[in-house]
């Protein structure tokens, strides 16, 4: 699968941030949720190695899914996962899952049902979904170290993954789904044009792919990017949007999450 490659391309990428940094680095705080640098990867890592369970271990899947219950939350049992290890060693167990991870998926049949949290999943949405995370907790880790990262046209997943949850952007609030959605024109980082829905309508949204992804991820709020947005359905969208599964959760507040300057 091209999205196995993808996640393992955007799991270098981070790799390639991180590598050589003195272990302190691991232990400053983000804008997310006051994460650490060594909790984000805590946290890619224990997910990863659970999709590598989906092909590998259903058993064991389904008993880390109870033991997350019996722990109170993932937290705690992806800190077991790796001992409490942090820094380059746990940079180091990361790297080798993520390549696990995107090698098992890579020969993987796309269409496959998996077991998961929630509904079962096909094996493409779930390697999808682990691009989607590393990339988004990436962001944070960009973020924290001050530094900007270069986008490739991968996160077209991510887009998709946006554009396919709209109406569950507005379902998981209890809210009406609007008949249509909103035209989307978007730049790829290649400079390439990626157009989404009906062209006619008056509502639409237009822009920077990444800034999209951003937006849909939730690790910027709509007012700190340049999209273009048109109309009151495109602007609830906006407000709101998520891409991942879970309960509703707040976009940050403008200006709550950018670029650290020190």
């Amino acid at each position: 699968m091209e999205q196995a490659q993808d996640f393992l391309d955007e799991s270098l990428a981070l790799d390639r941030l991180l590598s050589g940094r003195p272990d302190s680095d691991f232990e400053l705080v983000t804008q997310f949720k006051a994460w650490t640098i060594n909790d984000v990867l805590r946290h890619l890592h224990y997910w990863n190695w659970m999709a590598w369970l989906q092909l590998n271990d259903e058993a064991l899947l389904v008993a880390q899914m109870s033991e997350i219950a019996r722990a109170g939350g993932m937290r705690p049992v992806e800190r077991a996962h790796v001992d409490g290890a942090g820094g380059l060693a746990l940079l180091t167990l990361w790297k080798a899952q993520a390549q696990a991870t995107a090698q098992a998926f890579g020969t993987a049949d796309p269409k496959a049902r998996l077991k998961w949290a929630g509904p079962d999943m096909s094996a493409r949405s779930s390697i999808t979904a682990r691009l989607m995370e590393t990339w988004a907790h990436g962001q944070e880790v960009y973020d924290r170290l001050g530094e900007t990262r270069v986008e490739a046209d991968r996160i077209r997943n991510i887009v998709v993954l946006g554009i396919n949850t709209f109406g569950w952007t507005f379902r998981n609030r209890k809210l009406d789904v609007p008949a249509a959605m909103p035209f989307v024109h978007l730049t790829a980082p290649s400079g390439d044009v990626w157009t989404y829905g009906d062209e006619s309508t008056a509502e639409r949204i237009a822009g920077r792919a990444d800034e999209f992804c951003q937006v849909v991820t939730q690790t910027r709020n709509i007012g700190d990017t340049q999209l273009q947005v048109q109309g009151q359905t495109a602007e609830i969208w906006m407000a709101y949007a998520q891409c991942f599964a879970g309960k509703p959760e707040t976009p940050p507040e403008a200006g709550a999450r950018t670029k650290h300057s020190s």
